[in-house]
């Protein structure tokens, strides 16, 4: 960790900063319920064996047996009747048939992608970040019901043994649904043998029930249930079977219930970076024996099924699975304990599903939030090196899902195999462009399985939303393109906010008028907001000015330094450790340390706060300079300083066509009609598009307006669409752009040549090539002769074109 010269040791800087600053309460009973927070150094990325990777990543998948059977009776018995048990086979088959089609899709998956992310890796490579929110979008719906569905399940399992607990169902899958959110916010790891452990027991139980079934049935023949003599059971049809009730409808609907049963076939997929090397052909291997394992018991269970005629329960239990196995198993003292084992086994695989959530759910909020398309807060890893707030979010999304489907199975389903076979039409899609892209060795055949798994999957979608459609799929119907929308949405403004703070190109260079005082500025990136600041500090006529960062994240704090370097600033930067990711800490030490340095000291904290949208930006940001000044000011000679630089302000300036700026500047022009002059006409108070901020290209949002400046690299003339136009290729040192000009506008950009600076307006669009705007307003700022003073500006530390970019 870098110190300040003279400091004195950490631990006696923690010594005197717990005196002189306790801790908070909040952080103390944070402390109690979590444990010791874990430093930076612990978090660690353990590869899985191929058994154990089997185990811990295959109890959502192959748990599904435990009720996808039941699912199918569920909706056939009130309209076939007997002849439910008959249909079950034919429609399992159908289900089988997907599972080999979806899971060969699959296995080239892993061999394409190794990172994390399945389906939503595929989709952003191939699609683009924008459309791989639709996968996104499925996979977060996915794990949260994978929740409540894995959770209530497994209380089933738990109350078919135990009846007396049955009223008590919905209690215990919320508590066990917030036991594991405690115990996955005090770091529980999954990647480990005992979570392997629940799979190979259920698995092994499930097999000596199909083989203890099959013998008995070849030899001695099966117990058969009568389900008129079973009170409690679902509604059985008495008519005609077939010809009375089982329409194509109700067909669709059982197909769709069991569909269910291919849930977590993507589990591996998603976590192809946890297997060994090589990676991809590992993860092939296991999703093969896994998807082996599933369609065996799947098919077991089913034939065990119409054997035993075992029928649901309308309160949900006891459950299929657990009439099978005490018709298999019998009554004796041997069938007894191997019937509680099967029951103990089927909650705890089930409960072990419904855990991997957990774990998966917070990786991909922070897979997405990375990309900018969710709030960043759900990157950040918390007090045990977990992602804290995916984890709570998940925990309270599926409470909220039990308690409004009163912890049913039944109705938990319609909100879960569209989420599932989205992702599965989206990896099965995306491989097929990858194919069509790639064209490796044998890739039509390949093609076509992916092909053939992405519009089956689609289909599926589409029967699902149909057939379930009025019994709670409408819901999914409405939220899924609702949170597709959102997530687009959050991106950008995210990206708005990005251009003003981070790529902007406007002329407010650092002033270095050298005084005399002390002063710290803490900052995590360079952009506008850190340059007001540290101009600010320099006003302030500092002894010494230092830039601090504190250390979180160790590629974030390197970027930083090549930035910071890139651009020139002159104020030194100083990069200091924080393994326990506690910033506000970081800087109460970093302030104790300098008091102590010398005597008589008096610290000054700058702390540079971006002003964001009142609402959009409550939810995108936090509020860190608030909670970091007021832990300065609890310390004796120091005192913090927040410095604000108001985005908003700026986005309104740089893309005026924004539909929320719109709105913003009309009221605000109204407000201003009102105090002046009644009769004003709006319109002149809107700004006008030469007053527009310069963005730097990599700024510009495809559908808006916006103002560029850069240089000519390359004009040349070529046919688009049977039309001549003329194109001129700009750059700055954020990237590259064209602009078009068809010469509808009477401008034939024929004046501009390479070396030129030119500043150019209009609508960005999203080319073939990269971004475009057609037949745009452009001014040639300078030539190329005589620029040299105009490059010596730019190159000038804090100038326009040295503004900071994102890399």
């Amino acid at each position: 960790m870098s110190q300040q010269p003279g400091s004195r040791s950490r631990r006696a800087v923690d010594v005197q900063l717990s005196r002189d600053v306790p801790e908070s309460l909040g952080y103390g009973f944070k402390r109690l319920v979590l444990g010791k927070p874990m430093i930076t150094d612990q978090l660690r990325n353990e590869r899985l064996t191929n058994p154990v990777a089997l185990g811990v990543l295959a109890p959502d998948a192959i748990s599904s047996t435990a009720y996808g059977s039941e699912l199918i009776l569920v909706e056939l018995l009130p309209y076939a009747g007997l002849a439910a048990f008959s249909l079950l086979l034919p429609i399992t088959g159908v289900i089988l048939a997907i599972l080999v089609l979806v899971a060969a899709s699959y296995r080239q998956v892993v061999m394409a992608y190794t990172r994390a992310g399945g389906s939503y890796v595929v989709a952003r490579e191939n699609f683009g970040p924008r459309v791989a929110q639709i996968a996104a979008a499925a996979l977060l719906i996915d794990y949260v019901v994978t929740v409540a569905v894995q959770a209530a399940a497994g209380t089933v399992a738990v109350v078919s043994a135990v009846k007396v607990l049955g009223p008590y169902s919905l209690e215990i899958t919320v508590a066990v649904v917030l036991l594991m959110c405690l115990m996955n916010l005090r770091g529980l790891r999954e990647a480990g043998r005992p979570f392997a452990v629940p799979t190979y027991f259920f698995t092994g139980m499930v097999l000596l029930l199909i083989v203890v079934g099959l013998v008995k049935d070849f030899t001695t023949g099966l117990p058969r249930y009568i389900p008129s003599e079973l009170p409690g059971t679902v509604e059985v049809h008495q008519g005609g079977g077939l010809i009375a009730g089982a329409t194509i409808l109700v067909l669709l609907r059982a197909f769709a219930n069991g569909g269910s049963s291919l849930t977590g076939v993507e589990a591996i997929s998603n976590t192809v970076g946890s297997f060994r090397k090589p990676e991809g052909g590992n993860a092939r291997r296991v999703l093969t024996v896994m998807a082996t394992i599933l369609f065996v018991l799947l098919s077991g269970v089913a034939w065990l099924a119409h054997e035993t005629h075992a029928t649901p329960y309308v309160d949900g239990y006891p459950s299929v699975l657990s009439e099978i196995a005490r018709a298999v198993f019998g009554s004796g003292a041997v069938g007894t304990t191997l019937y509680v084992l099967l029951q103990i086994a089927t909650a705890a695989i089930l409960f072990t599903g419904a855990n991997t959530s957990f774990n998966g759910f917070p990786a991909l909020a922070n897979f997405v939030a990375a990309d900018r398309f969710l709030p960043r807060q759900l990157g950040k890893r918390g007090h045990r090196l977990v992602f804290s707030n995916g984890i709570i979010v998940l925990t309270v999304l599926a409470v909220v899902l039990l308690l409004v489907t009163g912890g049913s199975v039944n109705a938990l389903i319609p909100f879960y195999a569209i989420g599932v076979f989205t992702g599965f039409a989206m990896a099965g899609f995306g491989m097929t462009k990858h194919h069509l892209t790639h064209k490796e060795s044998g890739w039509r055949h390949r093609l076509a399985i992916n092909l053939s798994a992405g519009v089956l999957s689609a289909i599926v979608v589409a029967i699902f939303a149909v057939a379930k459609f009025t019994e709670g799929a409408w819901l999914v119907v409405v939220v899924f393109p609702l949170l597709v929308f959102i997530l687009i949405r959050l991106n950008r403004e995210y990206r708005a906010e990005a251009a003003i703070l981070e790529e902007f190109r406007t002329n407010r260079p650092e002033q270095v008028n050298y005084a005399r005082h002390t002063a710290f500025v803490l900052v995590n990136s360079v952009d506008l907001a850190v340059l007001e600041a540290l101009r600010y500090g320099h006003g302030l006529r500092a002894d010494e000015l230092t830039a601090v960062h504190l250390v979180v994240d160790a590629a974030q704090a390197r970027k930083l330094r090549e930035r910071w370097e890139h651009f020139g600033v002159r104020t030194p930067l100083k990069i200091i450790d924080c393994p326990d990711r506690r910033i506000t800490r970081g800087v109460q030490r970093l302030v104790v340390e300098a008091l102590s340095a010398a005597p008589r000291t008096h610290v000054t904290v700058l702390l540079p706060r971006r002003t964001y949208a009142p609402l959009l930006g409550r939810l995108l940001h936090d509020r860190s300079a608030d909670k970091i000044s007021r832990a300065v000011s609890e310390i004796p000679h120091a005192a913090a300083t927040i410095i604000p630089f108001d985005v908003q302000a700026e986005i309104r300036k740089a893309f005026p066509d924004l539909m929320e700026e719109r709105l913003a500047r009309r009221v605000e022009s109204f407000q201003a009609r009102l105090a002046e002059e009644a009769d004003r006409d709006i319109a002149d108070h809107d700004a006008p598009e030469s007053s527009s901020s310069v963005l730097a290209i990599s700024g510009l949002i495809p559908g808006h307006r916006g103002t560029i400046e850069g240089r000519v690299r390359d004009t040349f003339d070529r046919v688009i669409d049977d039309d001549e136009v003329h194109i001129v290729e700009v750059t700055d040192d954020s990237g590259l752009m064209r602009l078009r000009f068809t010469g509808k506008n009477g401008s034939t950009g024929s004046d501009l040549v390479p070396g030129q600076l030119v500043r150019a307006g209009g609508k960005a669009r999203q080319g073939r090539k990269g971004t475009v705007i057609i037949d745009p307003t452009y001014e040639i700022v300078s030539e190329n002769d005589g620029d040299e003073a105009a490059d010596n500006s730019a190159n000038s530390p804090g100038s326009a074109d040295d503004s900071p970019t994102v890399q």
